[in-house]
């Protein structure tokens, strides 16, 4: 995920690093990418100045790519861009769906230290950018990505 970062030396440049999301349950995803934060990660400090960021994933996640001889970056290793912003979800109907999701999908996330304040989130989405084919980028509505029929754990094998 990136963020406009608060931090000296790259105060107000993108400023990016990794987390774990999950949608939902394997075999149950919504298409929401929930994520498990704590105020002490640089990049949550980031958000609380300015909520919005985006979001990378691609098939190089999978085994999809490798299979297929793909390098992660060939637009044949299919990739989406989100952005939009981060919202607390702990004090929401949304907050039980979260845990599910992220706690299915990473279950050692469970054991991570009680004392560093950990708090539900998700991705609220507002533009969706798809590159999976040469000729360059596609723009998706959120409506159309949420829509979309995903595909199953055994097509990315």
């Amino acid at each position: 995920m990136a963020t406009i970062s608060t931090h000296d030396p790259v105060k107000g440049q993108p400023f990016s690093n990794v987390f774990s999301i999950s949608d939902g349950p394997p075999g149950n995803g919504t298409g929401v990418p929930y994520m498990y934060l704590t105020n002490i990660e640089i990049s949550v400090q980031d958000l609380q100045v300015s909520p919005i960021a985006s979001l990378s994933m691609s098939l190089a996640e999978t085994k999809y790519c490798q299979k297929h001889h793909y390098d992660p970056q060939s637009p044949l290793c299919a990739h989406i861009i989100f952005s939009g912003s981060v919202v607390e979800v702990n004090d929401t109907a949304e907050a039980p769906v979260a845990k599910q999701a992220l706690f299915s999908r990473h279950p050692e996330m469970v054991d991570w230290p009680s004392d560093h304040g950990w708090f539900f989130a998700k991705f609220n989405i507002t533009k969706v950018w798809v590159l999976d084919y040469f000729g360059g980028i596609k723009t998706v509505t959120p409506e159309e990505y949420f829509s979309a029929k995903p595909y199953t754990y055994m097509d990315c094998k």
